[in-house]
């Protein structure tokens, strides 16, 4: 480490750990708590573990001796000026001047992690880690290190000694039952919403057995023979009177059914959450719109914990695509990057790289993708900078797994997912996933120069730019004008599907005639194979957006999510069908209740909103520059806020006038009017056609009329 610093005597200490590895660690809790009538379920892939010998190391400038104390998660070896300091001391006297501090820790069980707190030496962020053990004593009592690869550690909001990263609890409040009715010997309780926690029992006496049979439906709770998820537990008569069951499970409504040698007055809970700000708003002139808005934003928050899951019922684990749409809906939401980094430190795993992530090949190519979105929206490059070897070697697998032809085809153990549809084609070269390994290929190049690995930069730009180039010449039909989605054995097949050819254009991989060709024959043709998930959904309305159809995305909104709302949705859910009736909106994977009704990809209307309507994107990362560009598609008014990484862009818009303040950056409001607009601040200039711009500069109220 060649570094030296005056600590700041303000700054907090924080437990650190080898980045990723509390990630890692917490991952692995979480997913294996899945369960189905009472049988583990743990995940399909390989798991990884924390390194369990680390070396944490600081150089510190101190202007007077500091007492310094010592929180370690595992057993210690310290360090002071190359020296060994004997035995596990709680604290330290560190003279002025300049000194070398290294703590080699070992943990097994959780993971190696140190609180170190003092006036001026403090961990925190700017401390390096190392998992290669090339740190040693000699025969004189000194250290010694030969070339050892150094990372900034990892590090969360553990910023207390108590607050310890192995003890990591999210947040609960309690709940009452909306609702109680009897039902045969027991009760069914009613919490009035789709909700996440832990059963509390008050007035509890007696011994036997006591049943909990959960529904995220009505007839899912009652069905006690058929129900995703229950519990029995067992009471001896020594217990407290007021019982909080120890598992949480996702559920509105609870059947429960008691011995009749146990008695209880009532049952409640404790909602269980993450506490996040809601940064972002949406409101508009159609109050179903802003009833999807409030349901996507419960929604979102019900599926962010630990990690970014998929539902709260079912899987309850982290899936790379489900993941990756949840990172953009939190921009517009929550903008909170940790769980971002959390998300995809957890997802990426360790080396060596066996498989894709999830198994899945689409989900590695998303993980890349993610990453980029993850720049573009904070402009962190301290991510990158620190994770760039893991995402060398991954992309290094996908392309080890390409074929002659320099495409992706699924090899043994990999699964192509792209969506749940029936008659979907999968096999051979699928267009869809040689776009996604293009886009993964370019988030690749950013990175690599971020990193500062010039000739990576290089390599990945020129394998991308081939990759685009070899897409179009093999799927792009230049008759029909619209990509193929697949060829076998060197055939392309004659089949059209939505995937490959909404992602190019938002992607911006078709220029605007082919734009409009893909626009009329595959996104408004109902020939093509629909899609019922919102889960690709997400994506279609994002495509058709991009082209400008606001308007017909809205009847779409209304219809499929005002579909969910009006059978009674408090959650959005994993798949809906407008053509199923009643016990079989619930069904799914040939089971009765084998449906998420709480599922993260439900949420997509707050993205939407957020990006397509009040229309704020950042355009330079981090929201250095940025683009307002509002469509109503058809509201009388809407308004609300856009999160940045140190405010809000607020825009409110209605058929005559549009109102911006932003809180940092240089943003460009694009505005389409009949007429030249006007405005209380600043320099409107024309574009073109009825289409004009104003730039927008921080903390400064501007008012523009103008005429749709």
């Amino acid at each position: 480490m060649d570094k030296s610093y005056l600590p700041n005597a303000s700054s907090a200490s924080t437990w650190i750990w080898y980045p990723g590895d509390f990630e890692i660690w917490l991952s692995n809790k979480m997913q294996v708590r899945r369960t189905e009538r009472e049988a583990v379920f743990p995940p399909l892939w390989q798991y990884y573990s924390p390194y369990a010998l680390v070396t944490f190391q600081t150089e510190v400038d101190i202007p007077e001796t500091d007492e310094v104390k010592i929180y370690s998660e595992g057993s210690f070896q310290l360090l002071l000026d190359n020296v060994q300091i004997y035995g596990q001391p709680k604290s330290i006297s560190i003279p002025k001047g300049k000194h070398k501090i290294s703590f080699k820790v070992f943990n097994q069980e959780v993971l190696p992690a140190i609180y170190i707190d003092g006036k001026y030496v403090k961990s925190g962020k700017d401390w390096i880690v190392t998992n290669e053990d090339k740190l040693w004593i000699d025969e004189a009592g000194k250290a010694q290190q030969s070339g050892t690869p150094w990372v900034p550690v990892g590090s969360w909001n553990f910023n207390s000694p108590e607050n310890k990263p192995s003890e990591f609890r999210l947040r609960t409040e309690p709940w009452t039952a909306k609702k109680t009715e009897k039902v045969g010997d027991g009760e069914l309780v009613d919490f009035g919403k789709e909700t996440f926690g832990y059963i509390k029992i008050h007035g509890l006496k007696g011994k036997g057995k006591l049943a909990l049979y959960y529904g995220e439906s009505r007839e899912e709770a009652l069905d006690s023979a058929k129900c995703e998820t229950l519990d029995y537990i067992h009471f001896d008569g020594k217990q407290s009177e007021t019982y909080t069951h120890d598992k949480s499970k996702a559920f509105r409504y609870v059947q429960v059914q008691a011995d009749a040698t146990v008695q209880y007055d009532s049952i409640s809970m404790l909602y269980e959450y993450l506490p996040l700000e809601y940064r972002g708003a949406f409101k508009s002139s159609d109050d179903l719109l802003n009833d999807i808005w409030d349901v996507s934003a419960y929604t979102i928050h019900l599926t962010t914990r630990e990690f970014f899951i998929d539902g709260i019922k079912r899987d309850r684990w982290v899936w790379s695509g489900d993941a990756h749409q949840s990172y953009l809906m939190n921009y517009y939401l929550f903008y909170d990057s940790p769980s971002v980094e959390r998300t995809l430190l957890a997802l990426r795993g360790k080396e060596p790289v066996t498989a894709h992530i999830n198994i899945i090949m689409d989900y590695s190519l998303y993980w890349f993708v993610g990453i980029y979105d993850y720049y573009l929206y904070t402009g962190d490059t301290k991510f990158i900078e620190t994770f760039y070897p893991r995402m060398k070697t991954l992309m290094e697998f996908c392309l080890g797994r390409r074929n002659e032809n320099g495409f992706l085809e699924p090899l043994e153990g990999d699964w192509v997912f792209i969506d749940w549809a029936d008659g979907l084609p999968k096999t051979g070269e699928v267009s869809f996933e040689q776009m996604l390994l293009a886009r993964s290929l370019e988030a690749m190049a950013v990175s690599a120069k971020i990193a500062g690995e010039t000739e990576d930069q290089k390599q990945y730009q020129k394998l991308a730019d081939d990759l685009k180039e070899k897409l179009f010449e093999v799927f792009w039909d230049k008759e029909e004008n619209v990509m193929k989605h697949q060829r076998i054995d060197g055939e392309i097949q004659d089949i059209v599907t939505r995937y490959a050819n909404m992602f190019g254009i938002f992607f911006n991989y078709f220029d605007e005639e082919q734009k409009q060709s893909v626009k009329n024959k595959v996104l408004l043709n109902d020939d093509i194979l629909e899609i019922t998930t919102p889960y690709m959904r997400f994506y279609e309305l994002e495509a058709l957006c991009a082209i400008g159809e606001q308007a017909f995305v809205l009847d779409e909104i209304r219809d499929y999510w005002g579909g969910m709302l009006k059978l009674g949705a408090t959650s959005f859910w994993e798949k809906y069908d407008p053509k199923q009736n009643g016990v079989e909106h619930l069904a799914m994977y040939g089971r009765p209740y084998g449906k998420s009704l709480c599922h993260a990809w439900g949420a997509s209307p707050i993205y939407l909103f957020g990006k397509y309507y009040l229309g704020v994107q950042p355009v330079t990362a981090g929201y250095e520059t940025y683009n307002i560009v509002p469509n109503l598609g058809g509201l009388k008014w809407m308004e609300g806020k856009v999160p940045t990484p140190n405010g809000v862009v607020e825009v409110y818009c209605s058929t005559k006038e549009i109102k911006v303040k932003a809180s940092e950056g240089e943003g460009t409001l694009i505005i389409e009017s009949k007429s030249k607009p006007s405005t209380n601040l600043g320099v409107i200039k024309a574009l073109g056609k009825n289409k004009y711009q104003l730039t927008i500069k921080p903390n400064t109220p501007y008012t523009i009329k103008y005429q749709l």
